[in-house]
């Protein structure tokens, strides 16, 4: 970009434009769609076989700080927290999400199962991460497949970016393995109220999503789930308002179940990850 290498990642081929608008929006250096030019693979020299180099053309009215990117050259496709100078630098390129949107646990119980109905390679290898964007019904908006966590979900935000769908302040995130720091930041980069996992969260990351708004489900998985952060946009429409992590009286389930609690009434009952 400009000249500099701005990073590398190792990725499964294929949406890479999106991996790129993504990454760079959720770095703090986009903001629009008419930031960029164009996306497009290296042309010149060997990287014109392989297709591994991206050049991004940015519209000459762009003022862009490369020294806000706090990552190093090198970015984890799977723990990019490791190349951050500090959390409080990536936490001020973003405020707080602000949303009123509420989805229903029965919407949420059945996430997971449209996520793997669209994790194509998945189901041939069993060996990729995925991400995708759902709205408030459940309707699944995007998809995206990526050997590393946080690329898929670069990939569906870069979607979103480039086809002027954002922000997805009406919208849930659904990711296949753990909920991380980073995962928190670039939903929030991209106003995803909303962010659910079959795994665990960090511990960071629950603290991040408690101090951005955003509401934090792990362990979604079977016919439960757990609420960290923000619990009352889990609602169908019938239940009391709690207070974060604690039940309403009389009830003393500390997981929602099909059937038999309402969703409100659902706060950690495993640890977080470290």
């Amino acid at each position: 970009m400009r000249g500099r290498s701005v990073a590398v990642t190792m990725r499964s081929p294929g949406h890479d434009e999106e991996l790129a608008a993504g990454f760079l929006l959720t770095e703090g250096l986009l903001r629009r769609p008419g930031d960029v030019v164009e996306i497009a693979h290296c042309k010149q020299g060997g990287a014109a076989n392989d297709q591994n180099l991206l050049n991004v053309f940015l519209s000459p009215a762009v003022d862009v700080d490369l020294e806000r990117l706090t990552r190093h050259v090198f970015a984890s496709s799977s723990c990019g927290l490791c190349g951050k100078a500090s959390i409080e630098s990536v936490q001020q390129h973003f405020p707080p999400v602000e949303s009123q949107l509420a989805m229903s646990p029965q919407t949420l119980l059945e996430l997971p199962k449209r996520l793997r109905a669209g994790q194509e390679t998945f189901q041939q290898t069993g060996g990729l991460h995925a991400a995708a964007v759902f709205d408030q019904g459940g309707r699944r908006v995007v998809l995206r497949e990526d050997v590393g966590r946080h690329n898929a979900v670069d990939k569906v935000i870069g979607w979103g970016f480039l086809g002027r769908q954002l922000p997805f302040d009406r919208h849930a995130l659904m990711v296949s393995g753990r909920a991380s720091f980073e995962i928190m930041q670039k939903a929030l980069a991209a106003r995803i109220p909303v962010v659910c996992a079959v795994s665990a969260p960090s511990s960071l990351a629950v603290e991040f999503a408690r101090e951005s708004g955003q509401t934090l489900v792990g362990f979604l998985r079977g016919d439960s789930f757990n609420v960290y952060s923000h619990p009352e946009r889990i609602s169908d429409g019938k239940s009391r308002k709690i207070e974060d992590g604690r039940p309403p009286a009389r009830r003393s389930q500390s997981r929602t179940r099909r059937g038999r609690s309402s969703g409100r009434n659902v706060f950690p009952t495993k640890r977080p990850s470290p």
